[in-house]
């Protein structure tokens, strides 16, 4: 019996002396070991980076020592999930549970990916890069509306609205709006479709005169299947010398959203009001992603003049007055 209470007992102390030297172990790598990384170092953490992608890459980067225990951790800490896509400094000799608090908290980012959404005007663009933190959105919009883009043969820009690429930028948060906007502009010539100046020269046009069609096309079209026909419509209404009346250029002039359009409204002297004015505004009145820019550089030809939204994103066409005012009629009862 005597035997069996000390192999039990022996037992107890190995178990507990285990759990210990594990805990002081765990204690170690997670809390006080300060060994990695071994200078300052930069990492850029992906979009869309799952925990164990972030996990692999800090091991990959030398930031931790362990993927595995930095995985661990962030589970124990329900943080597997919470942390920020951008590109990190993370200074030399820090803890691993340091290093999650500091993605997870976003801190010591260099830089942050910002998306900017297709139809974004360059308003929009500077308010959304200001509440992200890199920098004054007043300085941005500014920039943004009297900086012109030489465009070579085609020319200059009035400014950077419609030329600034609706996508996903890793943005340095000490950027300027000169840098900003080389990133989105370059992104922009990327984008326009191969022989731009030769296909706008065919539609009567410069390159900026389609990039506001484009822009037209982005704030009204819902369905990229009918974006090459909406781009049709305003082509065919500027060569008959028709006001193209266009709610969206309306809208343009708003310092914010508006729901409704009034008479009032359409009634405004603004050179973009296209009820009172033949013929494009002045400039783009939004930034056009790359279905909106084909469809203005490849519109599809028909005899269609008019349109009205009819719900489920799609517009009814209309070659007359009276087949318009009857699908007014119809959908907008």
């Amino acid at each position: 019996m005597r035997t069996k209470v000390r192999r039990a007992a022996g037992a107890l102390v190995a178990v507990a002396l285990a759990a210990g030297l594990a805990a002081w172990w765990v204690r170690g790598v997670l809390f006080v070991d300060r060994t990695l990384p071994a200078h300052d170092t930069i990492v850029v953490v992906p979009n869309g980076a799952t925990g164990r992608d972030v996990a692999a890459l800090l091991a990959e980067r030398g930031v931790v020592a362990s993927s595995l225990a930095f995985d661990v951790l962030a589970r124990l800490r329900g943080e597997r999930n919470a942390m920020k896509a951008g590109e990190y400094r993370f200074a030399a000799h820090r803890t691993l549970a340091e290093v999650l608090g500091q993605v997870v908290a976003g801190g010591g980012q260099v830089a942050r990916w910002i998306t900017i959404p297709e139809g974004f005007t360059a308003r929009e663009i500077a308010r959304r890069l200001g509440a992200a933190g890199v920098g004054d959105a007043a300085r941005f919009e500014d920039f943004f509306l009297h900086e012109p883009l030489d465009l070579g043969p085609a020319g200059k820009t009035a400014n950077l609205e419609g030329y600034l690429f609706p996508d996903t930028y890793l943005v340095p948060l000490d950027a300027t709006p000169a840098q900003v906007a080389a990133l989105m502009t370059a992104r922009f010539r990327e984008e326009l479709p191969p022989g731009a100046a030769a296909l706008a020269r065919g539609l009567g046009l410069t390159v900026p005169q389609v990039v506001t069609v484009a822009s037209l096309v982005e704030r009204e079209a819902q369905a990229d299947d009918e974006r090459a026909l909406m781009a049709g419509v305003y082509y065919n209404r500027l060569r008959r010398g028709m006001p193209l009346q266009v709610d969206a250029t309306i809208e343009y002039t708003f310092p914010r959203h508006k729901d409704v359009i009034t008479y009032a409204d359409l009634a405004r002297s603004s050179p973009y009001n296209t009820y009172r004015r033949t013929g494009l505004p002045p400039t783009p009145i939004a930034n056009p992603g790359r279905p909106s820019l084909l469809a203005a550089f490849h519109p599809q030809a028909s005899g269609y003049l008019y349109y009205v939204y009819k719900g489920n994103g799609h517009h009814a066409f209309s070659r007359t007055l009276a087949e318009h005012n009857a699908n007014v009629a119809r959908y907008l009862r």
